[in-house]
């Protein structure tokens, strides 16, 4: 790994603000070979609700698609990949939290049910980077996961810049003492495997082969389990199976961990991908790549994201970054994605009841209602917010988010998503 994709990844797991970037490339640099990376990084929704939306840097054409579609349709999330320090104090405030059910712990990590529709696999062992190479003296957030300054839906940057504006009073006082994470330890979401349909493994190897997409074969007939590993435009691992509801998660998750569970259970359930915020180089590029190969469809280009629909029974992410369209942009010889943040939709979500349990276990929870400093006062507060959503930290400092939002057609936010 480079060194500026050392610092972007230093960025992206929260080492290091937007100032230290800043001043770690030097202002010049920002805006030469590294605009593309920087600005990927930076976009939360900076086009809407400012006077350049209409301007060449925020055009909202989309890019041509960069092979014929293939026709299939994406119809399982089969399951993330996950690195983190420690997998199985992760892997028992899932439990305890978002009610994950653990199908099986072995040598090759962790794997658990995300509720009835998806799943994840936790493999530990992983080091982030040294907090002291980007971060200086007081700089960064503990080796943390994910952006400390992450903003959610809302992209909070967007009419008026700056961290979302929520007042504390919205909410009641908790003076539980906090719980603490792992000293040091990191988490990196790095890959998702889809489910398709039509799957035919010998038709689906030929068409990712004419799209020059060089698939590895990855199977256990054993298990009716046939996929293929490719990678997208920024080099994230794609994996692209036979899975459906019929032939992935059978039976009974018993599955057990040698940590305990850190608290008593949050009594939520995971039920809907809210969204991941994916932060690449070239968004409008990586929109119609995953259009055209998996049948994702974009609902709405903003000039720096674009809201991408997977499909409406399982959710969607927010593929975000640089403009390949906007004059100036230079694309960097190193190219580089990030799941910054993933929400997940909960149920039941009762605003004040969520806090108050984060609260009794001393859990740190954030609102986040996706507003920007132009909103109406009432998009501030959660209790009466379109979209209503908390941020907290995991063990090993991943920055989590949950909401309310459960299925395809709720309103997501005043801020653009």
């Amino acid at each position: 790994m480079s060194e500026i994709d050392r610092l972007f990844a230093a960025y992206d797991r929260g080492l290091v603000s937007r100032r230290q970037i800043l001043k770690a490339l030097g202002f010049a640099a920002v805006a030469t070979p590294f605009a593309g990376s920087f600005s990927r990084l930076m976009a939360q929704g900076q086009c809407a609700g400012r006077d350049k939306d209409t301007t060449a840097a925020c055009g909202k054409v989309p890019m041509k698609a960069p092979f014929a579609p293939t026709g299939w349709k994406t119809v399982l999330m089969d399951h993330f990949s996950m690195k983190v320090t420690d997998a199985e104090k992760e892997a028992a405030w899932y439990a305890a939290f978002l009610g994950w059910k653990v199908r099986s712990n072995d040598e090759n990590g962790i794997y658990m049910d995300i509720g009835d529709w998806g799943g994840v696999m936790i493999k530990g062992g992983y080091t982030p980077p040294p907090r002291a190479q980007f971060a200086g003296r007081g700089g960064g957030g503990g080796g943390a996961g994910g952006r400390g300054d992450s903003t959610g839906r809302g992209g909070a940057r967007a009419g008026g810049g700056g961290a979302p504006r929520v007042d504390p009073s919205h909410m009641a006082a908790c003076e539980t003492p906090k719980n603490p994470t792992i000293a040091g330890a990191g988490a990196l979401w790095d890959g998702f495997a889809w489910g398709i349909s039509p799957w035919d493994t010998k038709k689906v190897e030929a068409a990712l082969t004419e799209r020059g997409l060089n698939p590895v074969a990855d199977h256990d007939a054993s298990k009716d389990y046939y996929s293929f590993h490719v990678k997208d435009p920024d080099g994230m691992d794609l994996q692209i199976t036979n899975g459906t509801r019929k032939n992935r998660r059978k039976g009974a998750a018993n599955g057990k961990l040698s940590a305990e569970v850190p608290f008593e259970s949050m009594g939520l359930k995971t039920v809907y991908l809210d969204h991941i915020s994916y932060a690449v180089t070239s968004y409008k590029e990586t929109v119609a790549f995953y259009e055209a190969l998996l049948g994702w469809k974009g609902l709405g280009d903003e000039g720096s994201q674009n809201e991408t629909q997977i499909s409406p029974e399982i959710g969607g992410l927010l593929i975000r970054g640089g403009n390949a369209t906007a004059p100036g942009f230079v694309m960097p010889a190193e190219r580089h994605a990030v799941m910054n943040h993933i929400s997940f939709g909960v149920t039941p979500f009762d605003a004040d009841k969520i806090w108050e349990e984060c609260c009794k276990r001393g859990l740190q929870a954030r609102v986040d209602t996706g507003a920007i400093a132009s909103s109406p006062e009432k998009e501030h507060d959660i209790h009466t917010a379109t979209y209503k959503s908390f941020h907290t930290r995991t063990p090993n400092n991943y920055d989590l988010q949950f909401s309310g939002k459960i299925k395809a057609g709720m309103t997501t936010g005043p801020g653009g998503a």
